[in-house]
């Protein structure tokens, strides 16, 4: 079976994990890996502090924390993304505001945010889908008009561009993922970045349960969302060679698109020219002239020993948020027709051209089946 990720893990990781594990400093409480990986790691995307944690889901449900989202309280999110970037306003008591997607970034609408904005409206949560970023000059228009904050979710777009200015730096705060198939992985991970120094001291005391002076007598609720010294270490290592990882899932892409291209009823991802697309998973979109449904299209690939996931299902759709009357219920059509049509291709960077061409041939000779 051909996977769509495997992590490439090499002998540099290796050889910082056994240093971290040697020195005994293993949790996260101490080692020097962690301030190293949050340092470096911050001032890559362009930020002055980074704050990791034990998973990109913790940095955004500690982002919410510290922006205080309140029981109420409205967050305008991208309803085409992974249900952790609704979660973390849900587990705050607050109301996920689903914005329908663009046809061919399948990022947020940004057109469409101003009229969801109510006077309970308290921030702004642009999705980076599959790599590619958001349209966040409109996303910081429409959030200094109406005071909003604006919390990048970044997980799937480590490295990505928004007119030349790296993601993780655009709003107030940013969160990414480390889980395995990301970008750069420590294992399990996340970080916060901000420039904002306000708002790094309050989600360094809030991931560490608060802890101040007496150190057992706590004035806020706060979490144990404290990276490991061991995850930062692989962390660290990956992080050396970010650019080489980019360009790979670039240089995949490439090759996808110039076997794909023609293809009558496919979708492929685009980069539009404000932005560098580091194609987090390379999606494509079955449309009904493709011949077959994206179901049948996935079905019939595995059996030919090829893995693929299908796109999101949309925020506004998800059950858990319907029966706790957690979603403003707007309609997202273009979302939808993602839900129904989308799904992505193996896209790891130990994928070979030769697996590429196995991949898209298949798809070829599905096409009109």
């Amino acid at each position: 079976m051909i996977p769509v990720h495997q992590p490439v893990i090499g002998e540099r990781e290796a050889q910082l994990v056994i240093e971290a594990i040697r020195s005994g400093e293993i949790s996260g409480s101490a080692g020097k890996f962690i301030g190293q990986f949050e340092e470096q790691f911050a001032a890559y995307c362009g930020c002055r502090y980074g704050i990791a944690t034990t998973s990109g889901t913790t940095a955004l449900h500690l982002a919410m924390a510290v922006i205080e989202i309140q029981p109420g309280d409205e967050v305008l999110v991208s309803a085409c993304t992974n249900i952790a970037s609704g979660n973390c306003v849900v587990m705050q008591g607050g109301i996920v505001v689903p914005i329908d997607s663009e046809p061919d970034t399948w990022n947020m609408n940004t057109n469409l945010l101003e009229q969801a904005v109510t006077p309970r409206t308290k921030a702004v949560l642009p999705v980076h889908i599959y790599g590619h970023p958001v349209d966040m000059d409109e996303v910081n228009r429409v959030a200094k008009k109406h005071n909003l904050w604006v919390v990048e979710d970044c997980a799937e777009a480590h490295g990505a561009l928004y007119k030349a200015r790296k993601v993780g730096c655009l709003g107030d705060l940013a969160c990414f993922s480390f889980y395995a198939n990301k970008l750069i992985t420590t294992g399990e991970g996340g970080m916060i970045t901000t420039n904002n120094p306000e708002l790094a001291e309050k989600a360094r005391l809030l991931r560490n349960l608060a802890f101040t002076q007496p150190r057992f007598r706590h004035e806020e609720l706060g979490f144990n969302y404290r990276m490991t010294n061991v995850h930062a270490a692989i962390g660290l290592a990956q992080l050396e060679r970010i650019e080489e990882i980019i360009e790979t899932k670039r240089a995949i892409s490439r090759r996808y698109t110039e076997e794909l291209t023609g293809v009558r009823g496919l979708r492929l991802p685009v980069e539009k020219d404000y932005a560098r697309n580091v194609y987090w998973m390379y999606g494509i979109v079955v449309d009904p002239e493709f011949g077959i449904s994206r179901d049948a299209l996935a079905g019939a690939l595995r059996e030919r020993g090829v893995d693929t996931r299908t796109f999101f299902c949309p925020l506004n759709l998800q059950p858990v948020y319907l029966k706790r009357d957690a979603v403003r219920t707007i309609p997202c059509p273009e979302a939808e027709k993602l839900w129904e049509r989308g799904l992505y291709l193996p896209s790891g960077c130990a994928l070979t051209d030769e697996q590429i061409g196995t991949v898209c041939q298949a798809i070829r000779d599905l096409e009109r089946a």
